[in-house]
């Protein structure tokens, strides 16, 4: 014992050493079990998640376009204004279409005038002849007759050509009559009994009326479904061609499209619950599922896709889009548009297991044999 320690501090210091002896046993110990248990976790979790910031929200658009030309005399909508399925749009001027309207109303009328004037026309016809065929049979008689005098020489040779003559013309006129009976027929569809509306003039003429008043009824353009205008510029007074767009409407039913790398989605399948959040909202999460995956990665459907059977082939992952469908009563009230960033978080249920992997390749085959 040194000049300085005094017999306390001897048996302070003594009592300390075992302590801190345990601590350090206790820390060589829980340190790596710590460390190991952290280790499992994301061993265990490490491939089961599938996961990318490449994903953005998305909805259909429908290019709202006129079906028929003319002027524009009504905008009934404003931009970003929100619209139900059948809301008045904009309205096309329906002086002229309502002026074809009655013009081919008149023109059924007509029709069918001059359908039943046929059939007068066919009666008419077969009346004349009938009396020409009897006028026919008449004069055939009378040159019988007048052959019979000429041979025993009671009448002069004129008589008998008179007799030929009249025979030759009564049968022209049989003839002629019989073509006309055959056309008012041909008119009449081939049937005198016909009902008029059966006829194929008057269903042409059905036909036009119904296209111009099709025409009249799309001169007010409506929604077809429930969503937002977007960006637009039609006034009153622009003219519009047929098919020209006049306005964007972007649906009110959204998705979330992520494009993930080929190299994440060996155990991603339709069906597997999702998390998502959306940039513009941090914090908050949209619980939803996988609705489908793109049977090709994006480059493939590129106006160029690329060309890899070239001398300067650099491999790159490819990207894969997958639609995520958000479940409807995920929503909160909160607002998702069109083009706004998201994170996805896919849960494919797959255990990193040395069991899970010995049974994965039964499991993946009976998925993919699903999938096909």
């Amino acid at each position: 014992m040194t000049s300085q320690q005094t017999p306390e501090t001897s048996a302070v210091s003594a009592s300390t050493r075992p302590a801190r002896g345990r601590s350090n046993r206790v820390l060589w110990i829980a340190g790596p079990l710590v460390l190991a248990l952290v280790g499992g976790w994301f061993y265990l979790n490490s491939g089961r998640y599938a996961s990318t910031d490449n994903a953005y929200v998305k909805a259909d658009q429908v290019t709202i376009s006129a079906q028929v030309a003319g002027r524009v005399v009504e905008v009934a909508v404003r931009e970003n204004q929100a619209v139900h399925t059948g809301d008045l749009l904009f309205r096309i001027d329906p002086e002229p279409l309502q002026i074809a309207v009655e013009q081919m109303e008149a023109q059924i009328a007509a029709a069918a005038d001059y359908l039943n004037a046929s059939r007068d026309t066919f009666r008419s016809a077969s009346a004349d002849l009938r009396s020409t065929e009897a006028t026919l049979r008449t004069q055939e008689s009378q040159l019988k007759r007048m052959r019979e005098m000429r041979a025993r020489g009671l009448i002069a040779q004129k008589a008998l050509d008179d007799a030929i003559n009249d025979v030759a013309t009564a049968r022209g006129e049989r003839d002629s009559n019989a073509a006309n009976v055959a056309k008012a027929q041909t008119m009449l569809g081939g049937a005198v009994d016909t009902p008029l509306e059966s006829m194929a003039a008057y269903r042409i003429a059905k036909a036009q009326l119904a296209k111009v008043r099709l025409d009249l009824a799309h001169a007010e353009v409506r929604a077809p479904i429930d969503g937002v205008i977007g960006k637009m510029h039609l006034q009153a007074g622009d003219y519009l061609n047929v098919g020209q767009a006049a306005m964007p409407l972007v649906s009110n039913v959204v998705w979330v499209e992520g494009n993930f790398k080929e190299t994440d989605l060996g155990h991603v399948r339709p069906g597997q619950a999702a998390d998502i959040e959306v940039d513009t909202y941090p914090g908050h999460v949209w619980k939803a599922h996988v609705s489908s995956i793109s049977p090709a990665a994006g480059s493939e459907f590129s106006i160029l896709p690329a060309q890899n059977a070239t001398g300067n082939w650099v491999k790159i992952v490819q990207r894969i889009p997958v639609r995520l469908s958000i479940n409807s009563d995920a929503t909160n009230g909160l607002i998702l548009r069109a083009g706004m960033s998201a994170t996805i978080r896919i849960d494919t249920g797959r255990e990193n297991s040395l069991m899970g992997r010995l049974l994965a390749p039964a499991g993946n085959a009976s998925q993919t044999a699903l999938a096909r």
